[in-house]
């Protein structure tokens, strides 16, 4: 079971390579051993939601094993205080899960970990990485990793697919290393790695061999991608490279901080074929005074600024993003400012999230903390400007040509994603007329005829697959 975000999907799926290459059967039967619960830390309701799966998962005589942000997180305190559970995981537990949960079913005891605050545990980066010897299970013997620009290495994939969905995450880095006050991700999930181009590459070499047709690139900061391995700028050569893998029609990268979104990166995103025109930016609010006391950057006419050069180089891109109201301190002044900014830059999606405090952040010990009811109103607030600020912005796409990967066909029509739209956040587009020789990952071109919400309906007017690409290379 999964929660959580796509970085928690491939987590899983390479949990799932691992004991499939342990000998484990993998199965979502009730009668299954063991239910290894991948759990999500983000926010409270989050939190929440992995408790009440966790003590779903347990009732009868299955026993359950809790891996995931939650349980890297609080360790032993999640452990003593759900005794459902049969064993909670910290990452550092992953590498050999095979063998952990052989223990489980053993009855061996599992001490849980205490955690640390991992920034502080000086990750091994890629750069370090090069010459050392790895294992790989299931993959053949130990064997030195090549630098990334070595000709002809394929590096081992594991990783097994848990859904058939043409569309698949594929983690661009792990951690982060910026401070936002709000935020403890940084904490659990430590200090920012970027995977060599090499690795990308051949895993998604390997997805499309799934039948994978769209790549949706995921980590906690993108922008940051490259900056450990001595260049900032090599997400501007990689991107291309992942369009041109074969059978994959659409690159759709998540995740970008404002600050970090250079010119070169939004020429690339918006003007490379087989990368999809979407921007995630996130703005967190648009209030100078606000952001600083989150420690970010930016503000209402920087975002501005920056909106307007996507929409220069690419009119129809699509652009989302997440706020967060009811941060310590905020003023009517600066939920105005936020309003203004929204209104003004017409984004495609808008996720609105309440403050609440997190453990062991910042913003947790800050003075000018707003009351729960005073949150309240204004997260009802802003998601009802929102609400009708989306439905707007789909109202403007009426009459676009737009090209819809098709993820399910019913007697109804063709649903799937266009270019603007990532998968569960951002709507989706049903296409009429199709004909019956359409399949799910499919890439049709359709002509939006009304708009419900963030959702559209479009015409069928054509299949539209990418033209074949020369493959990419081993590096960038």
């Amino acid at each position: 079971m999964t929660l959580g975000c796509a970085r928690n999907e491939v987590d899983s799926e390479e949990l799932a390579g691992r004991l499939a290459a342990d000998g484990w059967d993998l199965t979502d039967d009730e009668s299954a051993d063991v239910v290894l619960v991948n759990t999500c830390a983000f926010v409270a309701s989050a939190k929440k939601d992995s408790i009440d799966t966790l003590l779903s998962a347990a009732e009868g005589d299955r026993k359950v094993v809790a891996v995931g942000c939650l349980a890297e997180r609080y360790g032993s305190e999640l452990a003593d205080s759900l005794p459902e559970a049969a064993a909670v995981l910290g990452f550092d537990a992953y590498e050999s899960i095979g063998d952990r949960l052989d223990d489980v079913l053993a009855g061996r005891p599992l001490v849980p970990h205490t955690p640390r605050d991992r920034r502080t545990l000086l990750p091994i980066t890629p750069v370090e990485r090069q010459g050392q010897a790895v294992s790989v299970p299931g993959h053949g013997a130990t064997a030195p990793v090549p630098d990334a620009e070595v000709p002809g290495w394929t590096p081992p994939v594991l990783r097994r697919r848990l859904e058939d969905s043409p569309i698949a995450p594929l983690k661009l880095a792990s951690g982060c290393d910026r401070r936002c006050a709000f935020c403890a991700i940084p904490s659990f999930r430590g200090a920012f790695v970027s995977r060599p181009a090499a690795e990308l590459l051949a895993e998604a070499h390997w997805l499309a061999g799934q039948g994978v047709r769209e790549l949706v690139l995921v980590s906690e900061n993108s922008t940051s991608y490259g900056k450990d391995l001595g260049d900032l700028r090599l997400l501007e050569q990689l991107l291309p490279q992942l369009a041109a893998v074969p059978g994959i029609v659409r690159v759709r990268l998540s995740y970008l901080q404002p600050a970090e979104t250079r010119p070169s990166l939004v020429h690339t995103l918006a003007t490379t074929p087989g990368v999809a025109p979407y921007f995630d930016l996130s703005f967190q609010h648009s209030s100078e005074s606000v952001l600083r006391r989150m420690r970010r950057f930016g503000g209402t006419e920087r975002f501005l600024e920056l909106i307007a050069q996507v929409r220069a180089l690419a009119p129809t891109a699509g652009i989302r993003s997440n706020v967060i109201v009811g941060f310590p301190g905020e003023t009517t002044e600066d939920v105005a400012e936020l309003t203004r900014f929204l209104t003004e830059a017409r984004l495609d999606a808008v996720g609105v999230f309440g403050y609440s405090d997190e453990d062991g952040t910042e913003a947790a010990g800050y003075d000018g903390k707003l009351g729960e009811d005073v949150v309240d109103r204004r997260v009802a607030r802003m998601s009802e400007l929102v609400d009708e600020l989306m439905a707007q912005r789909a109202e403007e796409r009426l009459g676009e040509t737009v090209e819809v990967l098709v993820e399910s066909v019913t007697d109804d029509g063709v649903e799937g994603r266009a270019a603007h739209q990532a998968p569960e956040v951002d709507g989706a587009t049903l296409v009429t007329d199709a004909p019956t020789g359409v399949r799910v990952g499919d890439l049709v071109r359709a002509e939006v005829t009304g708009s419900a919400g963030v959702d559209l309906t479009a015409r069928y007017l054509d299949t539209a697959d990418a033209v074949a690409r020369p493959v990419a290379t081993a590096g960038v």
